[in-house]
C-alpha cells in the first residue's frame, strides 16, 4: 500500500525516539504539518505523520467506503515498521483508536491520545451530541452521508473549533476535509473496538489529553480512556476538538514534549539548536510502500 508520510527532521543528529502522528476522521497527515511537525523537529525528534489509506496522497481511495479499522491499523504497522526505531505514537480522535489497537499488538515506547475515541467507542458521544447539540448531530450525519462538501465554516467551527478561534484557521481547514469510511464509523460504534483492559504485556506509558470545549469526546470518555491506561486525563481549557490546529496548539505540543522528556528520561535538547530557520522549505513528503 502506498502511504503518504510527511516528515520533519531535526537539523542536528539526535538520539530521541521518532514520533509518528495519526490523524482523525475526515483529515490526513496535513493536520500535523503546520504546527506539530516543525515544533517537535525543533526539539530534537524525527517527526512523521502518515495519511491512512484513502486519505491525503495515500492510495486506496476507491476502497475507502469499505475500509475497516483493522485496515488503518495495518497502515500504521507498515509505516511504523519502516522507521529505524519503534516510534512514540500520537493519535488524535479516530487516530487515537488506531493507536490503541496497535498498542495491544506491538511494543511501543509511549503513546499520546489526543481527544481520542475511548475504548468503549463512540456510542456515548453520539448520544451526548444528539441530546445536547441536535444541530451538530444533524450536520455530522449529513457530512457522513453526503460527503464533507456539505460542511460550511459554521458547521466546521461547531464540530472542531472553539467559538473564538480565528476565522482564517477554519477557512483553511474546510476545503481540505474529505470523506471517511462508514465501516470504520461502525467499527468505532462497537464492531471492532480496542480492548478495554490493557494486557499484562502492554507496558507503554500513555498520556491522555482532552479539550474543555470538545463537541465529540466528553469528559466521561476521557476519564474512561485514562482509567484504561492507569492514568488521569489532562484537559486544556478554552480548546475544542482540533487541538493541533486551534490557536492554543502550542500549549498542547509543549505538554507532550515535557511529558515525553520526563517519562522516557530523555536528555534535554535546546530548542534553539534544532530550530528550523525562517524560510525553511515545507516538510518533506514521501510514500511508504
Amino acid at each position: 500500500m502506498k502511504l503518504e508520510v510527511i516528515s520533519r527532521r531535526p537539523s542536528t543528529p539526535s538520539q530521541r525516539p521518532p514520533l509518528l502522528f495519526v490523524h482523525g476522521a475526515f483529515g490526513a497527515a496535513w493536520v500535523w504539518e503546520q504546527h506539530f511537525l516543525p515544533f517537535f523537529a525543533a526539539r530534537g525528534f524525527e517527526a512523521h505523520a502518515l495519511s491512512l489509506r484513502g486519505h491525503g496522497e495515500s492510495s486506496g481511495w476507491e476502497q475507502l467506503p469499505y475500509a475497516r479499522l483493522r485496515d488503518y491499523v495495518a497502515d500504521l504497522e507498515q509505516v511504523a515498521g519502516a522507521l529505524p526505531a519503534p516510534p512514540v505514537l500520537i493519535g488524535h480522535s479516530m487516530g487515537g483508536a488506531v493507536v490503541q489497537k496497535y498498542m495491544h499488538a506491538h511494543p511501543t515506547p509511549a503513546a499520546v491520545l489526543m481527544a481520542s475515541v475511548p475504548p468503549h467507542g463512540l456510542i456515548g458521544s453520539f448520544c451526548g451530541i444528539a441530546f445536547t447539540n441536535p444541530r451538530l448531530f444533524y450536520e455530522l450525519g449529513m457530512i457522513q452521508a453526503l460527503g464533507p462538501w456539505m460542511a460550511d465554516s459554521g458547521a466546521v467551527r461547531r464540530a472542531l473549533f472553539s467559538d473564538d478561534c480565528p476565522e482564517e484557521i477554519i477557512n483553511a481547514v474546510v476545503p481540505r476535509l474529505q470523506a471517511e469510511s462508514s465501516m470504520v464509523v461502525f467499527d468505532l460504534v462497537g464492531l471492532d473496538l480496542p480492548p478495554s483492559t490493557p494486557s499484562a504485556a502492554m507496558k507503554a506509558p500513555v498520556l491522555v489529553l482532552g479539550a474543555e470545549r470538545d463537541a465529540f469526546v466528553f469528559r466521561g470518555g476521557l476519564e474512561a480512556t485514562a482509567k484504561t491506561y492507569r492514568t488521569r486525563p489532562e484537559i486544556f481549557p478554552n480548546m475544542a476538538h482540533a487541538m493541533m490546529l486551534e490557536a492554543g496548539w502550542q500549549a498542547v505540543a509543549e505538554r507532550i514534549c515535557e511529558w515525553l522528556e520526563l517519562t522516557l528520561a530523555l536528555e534535554p535538547v535546546p530548542s534553539a539548536a534544532n530550530a528550523q530557520p525562517a524560510g525553511t522549505p515545507p516538510a518533506e513528503a514521501s510514500a511508504a510502500e
